[in-house]
């Protein structure tokens, strides 16, 4: 069976409801180019990935998509030492020590993430007062490559827009072989062992 896809871009989308000949990611990054002002000519690429991310993100719907376990993606300069990490949250399904007996759920009806069309959502204010609930989530924090990262524009003139749909592939790519085998693996729902 095929690895599903962790993150991709969402370039018909983009260009079907863009203006004026843009896509949407393009038009945004113009309308927002103040964002990225502290990023000119920086010599990393980081702070200006981290800001094309961030609005491609922001789009509803973001031209950055992820699978329906994806609950939040994020990418931020290290304080450490100025390289890029990122900050997924994913949903799971609850950790093996609680599913080998149900004897810790007394009987109250313990529920686990409620899926609408496939999709994992928050329980409803309804659904809180009847049952409790038990939502696993994995929170992965890691390193992304810069190797293929574009050069930080010099300013607002140069070909930002452009720079940063680059910058945006490139993060949805890395994150994407960073997290499509564990997504694959959770969707499997059988141990790697097995």
């Amino acid at each position: 069976m095929p690895e599903p896809r962790a993150f991709w871009l969402d370039e018909q989308f983009d260009r079907e409801h863009g203006t004026d000949g843009r896509g949407r990611y393009e038009a945004e990054v113009l309308r927002r180019i103040d964002e990225f002002a502290d990023t000119w000519g920086d010599f990393a690429p980081v702070a200006f990935a981290v800001t094309a991310w961030r609005l491609a993100t922001e789009l509803s719907p973001g031209f950055v998509r992820w699978h329906r376990r994806v609950i939040s993606a994020t990418c931020a300069r290290s304080p450490w030492d100025g390289s890029l990490v990122c900050a997924v949250t994913v949903a799971s399904r609850w950790p093996a020590e609680l599913t080998w007996t149900k004897q810790w759920q007394r009987d109250r009806g313990w529920q686990d993430w409620p899926q609408l069309f496939g999709q994992f959502t928050t329980p409803t204010e309804e659904d809180q007062t009847r049952r409790p609930h038990l939502r696993a989530l994995l929170q992965v924090e890691a390193p992304v490559p810069l190797d293929d990262l574009p050069p930080t524009p010099d300013g607002p003139d140069d070909e930002v827009a452009a720079a940063a749909r680059r910058a945006v592939a490139v993060l949805a790519r890395e994150l994407n072989d960073l997290l499509a085998p564990m997504i694959g693996q959770l969707d499997a729902g059988v141990p790697a062992d097995s």
